[in-house]
C-alpha cells in the first residue's frame, strides 16, 4: 500500500476539522476513521499491478556515448491501472527517460521507450520494473516490482576511426609507389607489366623481355597475408586516467584503427588483452568480422589492479604465432615495471618477430614542464621533467634491444600507431 499527498492533505484538514469544531476524542476517532476508509476504498479500487505482463525489445548492443532505444511492452489483463511506472536501471546506463506515466485499460498494452546513453563500456542489465497503481480517488494505491531481464552492451566507441580514410588512402599510394621506383626487400612480386620511361630498370625482367620482344618489369606490392598480434595490457598500468578516459580506453581505441588498417592491407589480425590472466581473446577471424569481434571482445575488459604478468604474455603470443609476424603491445612506459618484468623475459620475442610497443604518454606532463610562476610549479616542473627523462632512457633501451616504441599522447596513439605500421609495410620488415 502506498499514500499519495492526497491522503496527507486529508489527514490535516482532519487536524483542523478536530481543533476548531470537534476537539475531543471522538472527533480524533471520527477523522482517522474517515480517513482509513477513504484510503482502503480507494486502495481497493486500484488496479493490481501484480496482473501485469511485461516483455522487451529493442536495441542489445551501441557504442559508448550513443543512444539505445528498449522498448517495454506492457499488457494488462485486469482491471484498469493509473500510476507510475519506473524502469529501472544502473546509473552508467544513462537512462534519458523519466519514470512513465500509466494509463492503461482492461485488455489493452502500451508500448513504453526507455532511452539510454551509456557512460561506461561493458554489459549494462536492466534491473526491476516498478509499477505504482492509484485508486481512481487518487488518495492510496499498489506497487510492486517485476524481473524483466534485458542487455545492452556498451562497446568501445572507436573515436579514432575518423583517420581510417587517410591511413586507407596512404596504404593504396604504398601499392602503387612500391610497384615502380621503392621496391622494398620483403615486397611480394605482383605483376608485369610494359616499361614506361621513368619506371627503375632494376625492375626490368630479361628474362620476360626476351620472350615478349619488349622491355616488360616486374610490379611489386607489400607483403599480405601476414600475422598481426595486437597485446592490450590490461593490468595496473592501464588503470590511470590520462585525459578525459583510462589508458586502457585509449589503447583499445587504437587497437581498432590497427586493426581495420592492417586488415584492409590484406594481413590477419588477432588480438589478446592479458594481465596475471587473459581477459580477451580474438584469434585470426575473418576480415569481415575483426572490427565486431574485437568490439564485442573489448566491451567487458577492465583494467585490473594488479601487476602483469608479461612471462604469460610472451608465452600466450608465442603460442598463437608460427612464422614472424608483428606484435603490437599496447602498455605503459613505466621505468620500474618495464626493465623488471618485460625486458627480461622478450628476448625470444625479438628474436622470432617484429615487436613494437604503443604508450599512452600523459600531455599533463608537458603542462607541468611548462609552468614554472612560484615555487610549487618549480617542483612540479622538475618531476615532470624528471618523469621525461626517465621514459626517454626506457624508449633508448628498448630501442637498443630492437623494440619500435611509440610514446605519443592520446590524440595522436592511435594515427601514430597507423603510421608505423605503414613505414614496416613499405619497408618490407613484416
Amino acid at each position: 500500500m502506498v499514500l499519495t499527498g492526497r491522503a496527507g492533505v486529508l489527514a490535516a484538514a482532519g487536524v483542523v476539522f478536530v481543533a476548531l469544531v470537534m476537539p475531543s476524542w471522538a472527533g480524533v476517532g471520527l477523522v482517522v476513521a474517515v480517513v482509513l476508509v477513504v484510503c482502503v476504498v480507494d486502495l481497493l479500487l486500484a488496479g493490481s499491478p501484480r496482473r501485469l505482463q511485461f516483455s522487451r525489445d529493442g536495441d542489445n548492443a551501441v557504442r559508448l556515448g550513443e543512444r539505445a532505444v528498449v522498448q517495454l511492452l506492457v499488457t494488462n489483463p485486469g482491471r484498469r491501472v493509473r500510476g507510475l511506472l519506473r524502469d529501472a536501471w544502473p546509473p552508467s546506463a544513462g537512462v534519458v527517460d523519466p519514470p512513465h506515466k500509466l494509463d492503461l485499460p482492461s485488455g489493452e498494452r502500451r508500448r513504453l521507450v526507455t532511452q539510454l546513453v551509456p557512460t561506461r563500456r561493458g554489459d549494462r542489465r536492466a534491473s526491476r520494473v516498478t509499477v505504482r497503481s492509484i485508486g481512481p480517488l487518487g488518495f492510496a494505491g499498489r506497487q510492486s516490482s517485476h524481473e524483466v531481464p534485458w542487455t545492452v552492451r556498451a562497446l568501445p566507441p572507436f573515436k579514432s576511426r575518423k583517420h581510417l580514410p587517410s591511413r586507407l588512402a596512404r596504404l593504396r599510394e604504398l601499392d602503387g609507389r612500391t610497384a615502380l621506383l621503392v621496391r622494398g626487400q620483403g615486397t611480394e612480386f605482383d605483376s608485369l607489366r610494359d616499361y614506361v620511361p621513368g619506371d627503375d630498370v632494376r625492375s626490368i625482367d630479361w628474362r620476360a623481355t626476351a620472350r615478349r620482344g619488349n622491355v616488360v618489369l616486374r610490379t611489386w606490392r607489400p607483403e599480405r597475408d601476414r600475422q598481426v598480434v595486437i597485446v592490450i595490457d590490461s593490468g595496473r598500468l592501464s588503470a590511470g586516467r590520462v585525459g578525459d578516459a583510462p589508458r586502457l580506453d585509449h589503447a583499445m581505441d587504437a587497437a581498432l584503427l590497427l586493426a581495420a588498417l592492417a586488415t584492409r592491407a590484406g594481413d590477419r589480425v588477432s588480438l589478446l588483452a592479458c594481465d596475471s590472466a587473459v581477459r580477451a581473446d580474438v584469434r585470426r577471424p575473418a576480415p569481415q568480422d575483426v572490427l565486431p569481434s574485437f568490439v564485442n571482445a573489448l566491451a567487458n575488459v577492465e583494467a585490473e589492479l594488479v601487476q602483469t604478468d608479461f612471462r604469460i604474455v610472451v608465452s600466450q603470443v608465442l603460442e598463437r604465432l608460427g612464422q614472424r609476424s608483428l606484435v603490437v603491445l599496447l602498455t605503459g612506459l613505466d621505468p620500474a615495471v618495464i626493465e623488471e618484468s618485460l625486458l627480461p623475459v622478450i628476448g625470444p620475442l625479438l628474436r622470432r618477430h617484429v615487436v613494437l610497443l604503443a604508450s599512452v604518454a600523459d600531455p599533463r606532463l608537458t603542462e607541468l614542464e611548462s609552468s614554472r610562476s612560484d615555487l610549487v610549479e618549480v617542483y612540479a616542473a622538475a618531476s615532470a621533467a624528471r618523469t621525461r627523462l626517465d621514459r626517454d632512457r626506457l624508449t633508448a633501451t628498448l630501442t637498443r634491444a630492437g623494440v619500435t616504441v611509440i610514446d605519443e599522447d592520446p590524440d595522436h596513439i592511435a594515427p601514430a600507431l597507423a603510421d608505423t605500421y605503414l613505414s614496416l609495410k613499405k619497408a618490407g620488415r613484416l
